[in-house]
């Protein structure tokens, strides 16, 4: 690799086609909750709570990639909206944990269809999505580990 990859037009600049792509994904993802009153970010916090209920804000913070500034007003929104709960831990009372409200609970299978949908309408059907999940993983891992470093 060298410099000659920025020798090329816009729409064939790494940058931009990630761009583009994060937009589409990002408007794609916001038609299928927008019946939900959800948001992206909303959404991708009940993706964690779906896999572990329960969880501190700071484990939620890691898990999706946001920082607290960006996510206590998520979180306190989605209480308003009844998708989630808060209590303090058990143990530790400096430590607030999130959990499912039987809203999130029993709209799981209802958002995964429309979201199904909006993905087949996209034609995703005809992608290899495996694979493109295994580069996507390995972009992140090699940005994290720069980033890290940094």
């Amino acid at each position: 690799m060298d410099e000659s990859i920025f020798d090329r037009q816009l729409d064939e600049q790494l940058c931009f086609r990630l761009y583009r792509a994060s937009n589409g994904i990002n408007k794609m993802y916001g038609r299928a909750l927008k019946i939900f009153q959800l948001t992206f970010p909303q959404y991708l916090v009940l993706l964690a709570l779906w896999d572990n209920d329960g969880l501190p804000i700071m484990t939620i913070g890691s898990q999706t990639g946001m920082g607290i500034g960006t996510l206590n007003p998520i979180l306190k929104r989605m209480a308003e909206n009844e998708w989630i709960e808060k209590s303090q831990h058990p143990t530790d009372k400096r430590t607030m944990l999130i959990s499912l409200s039987a809203k999130a609970k029993e709209s799981k299978q209802p958002i995964n269809q429309a979201i199904l949908a909006e993905m087949i309408s996209c034609n995703f059907e005809g992608m290899d999505l495996p694979e493109l999940m295994l580069q996507l993983a390995n972009l992140q891992q090699r940005l994290d580990t720069i980033n890290e470093n940094k």
